[in-house]
């Protein structure tokens, strides 16, 4: 079978849980990408916020010169502020008319393109664009677009500026998606400077800044990638072994299967992977034992079976009434035989199912043997052998277990004790709290039994009785079921010499006790 390794890892033993690599591959990507938004919005309202402050700048600057030189020198000066900075540079009288504008005495600064007639990775980008601006809420702008009639009262901005004297400012969409930022101020003259500007080098440079960032992406991708080639290899492929071992333990072609322990592995995966070869182990054993069991039960029927045809047989040519009785009392003896054993086998297939299901309670040993043997008193079953029970102190002796379960291994070891002791024996019946243990000692006046068969009467079908004793009253199950309802409790049971006696068995159960109990 597979390595030897213990399967009963505590949770806070568990690095790296499953669900932290899951969750970490996952988290990664989402991290960089919220990252990457938050920057490059943050980025964009940035220099959104520098060239609206650059816009507004010009536009005083100009409206600050316009008084002081002449009138004759301003379209010069428009001219020069325009062709320096790319912008449009207006200046409308206190009637809101048009009196100078920078592209009449100068080529114009910028055009606003038409999308038609760009390149389909402009409108790829126009589409990044809007998805962007969707993903960080962001309002799309106004469309920009020169008025018909070009006065003052035709922009906003102008207006605002002319009744509150403050630099007002303003930002449209350009047809190509382009900001196009304003600013008006008034002049000292009552006046007012207007200048647009077509900022194209601020989308462009967005839109480098989301390339870096995407190429960023790309490369937060891969490695998610990787992590879940990893995950993969970690996770999908032992779990592929797991199952494809459990599907061989299903089929059960093969007597030994391999199921992997994964034993450096702390995470869930060890976990399952050592329960299942766990589960696995102690399914082969239970069919084992099944098997074992069956093969052990077809061997004893064979012999009181044959035992009675030949006396079934045997009445029928024996006219003898003397020898006809010999053969009846040997009907009955193998009928009783039968009985009992069959009963002992429903118990002791009964007995491991049973202790799985069990909901286990406090259990106060002392005045269960103490009933026990009061019970064999009444019963008058014991013939010449008396029964001396040693009381412990009250409430020392709890443990943790199945009241009718212990009884029944408690009553096998006494009855076994009885049936060993000659007439006019004692039996004595002890229960002691010792340390963390209780123990439950059983001493008889038997002839003890061999060091060579100690671990085997506790054996299915093994029963070890001196020459011409009777057989017929036990199975050769009663240790084999006391043994199983012990291992049942986490307990221990053993069988030694006496060391207070000159021959006799003691056979001692060990018990967990209940925590915080006094020691007797």
């Amino acid at each position: 079978m597979a390595d030897e390794g213990d399967s009963s890892v505590p949770r806070s033993a568990l690095r790296w849980r499953l669900s932290h690599r899951i969750l970490g591959v996952n988290a990664i990507i989402l991290l960089v990408l919220a990252l990457a938004l938050l920057f490059l919005d943050s980025f964009r309202n940035q220099l959104r916020d520098e060239r609206e402050a650059q816009t507004r700048h010009l536009a005083e600057l100009a409206a600050t010169a316009v008084p002081k030189i002449a009138a004759a020198d301003v379209p010069r000066l428009f001219a020069d502020m325009g062709q320096t900075t790319g912008a449009r540079v207006r200046l409308y009288g206190a009637d809101g008319a048009l009196q100078q504008d920078s592209w009449r005495d100068a080529e114009p600064t910028y055009r606003l393109r038409d999308p038609t007639t760009q390149a389909w990775t402009k409108a790829f980008a126009r589409t990044l664009d809007r998805a962007f601006n969707a993903v960080v809420g962001e309002k799309s702008p106004p469309d920009f677009a020169e008025p018909a009639v070009d006065r003052a009262t035709a922009w906003p901005e102008a207006v605002g500026a002319f009744r509150t004297g403050r630099t007002q400012g303003a930002v449209r969409s350009a047809p190509d998606l382009t900001p196009v930022l304003s600013a008006a101020t008034r002049t000292a003259d009552q006046r007012i400077v207007l200048v647009t500007a077509n900022d194209r080098n601020f989308t462009r440079t967005v839109r480098q800044e989301r390339t870096k960032l995407a190429a960023g992406l790309l490369a937060a991708a891969l490695f998610s990638l990787l992590l879940s080639l990893f995950l993969a290899r970690t996770i999908a492929r032992p779990l592929r072994r797991l199952a494809l071992a459990a599907h061989r333990v299903r089929q059960g072609r093969a007597r030994e299967v391999r199921v992997p322990r994964f034993t450096k592995r702390k995470d869930e995966i060890g976990l399952l992977a050592r329960a299942v070869s766990d589960m696995s182990q102690a399914l082969r054993q239970r069919i084992d034992n099944i098997e074992a069991f069956a093969a052990d039960v077809t061997h004893e029927l064979k012999n009181p079976l044959a035992s009675l045809r030949s006396a079934v047989d045997g009445l029928d040519r024996i006219e003898d009434p003397a020898l006809r009785r010999q053969l009846l009392d040997v009907v009955r003896q193998d009928v009783v035989r039968l009985d009992r054993l069959i009963g002992d086998i429903g118990e002791a297939a009964r007995t491991d199912a049973e202790l799985a299901r069990a909901a286990f309670e406090p259990v106060d040993l002392g005045k269960l043997v103490g009933q026990i043997c009061a019970g064999w008193e009444e019963r008058r079953l014991t013939g010449d052998v008396r029964i001396a029970f040693a009381r412990p102190r009250a409430a020392s002796a709890i443990v943790m277990g199945e009241p009718a379960r212990l009884a029944r291994a408690i009553d096998n070891l006494i009855d076994n004790a009885i049936s060993f002791s000659p007439a006019g024996s004692l039996v004595e019946v002890a229960v002691a709290r010792v340390a963390e243990e209780v123990l439950i000692r059983i001493d008889d006046e038997g002839p003890g039994v061999p060091p060579q068969v100690r671990e085997a009467i506790f054996n299915r079908f093994v029963s070890v009785r001196p020459d011409g004793d009777d057989f017929g009253r036990h199975s050769g199950l009663g240790l084999a079921i006391a043994r199983a309802i012990v291992k049942g409790h986490d307990g221990e049971i053993d069988v030694a010499d006496r060391d207070d006696a000159p021959s006799g068995a003691r056979f001692t159960i060990r018990l967990p006790a209940v925590a915080g109990e006094v020691t007797a």
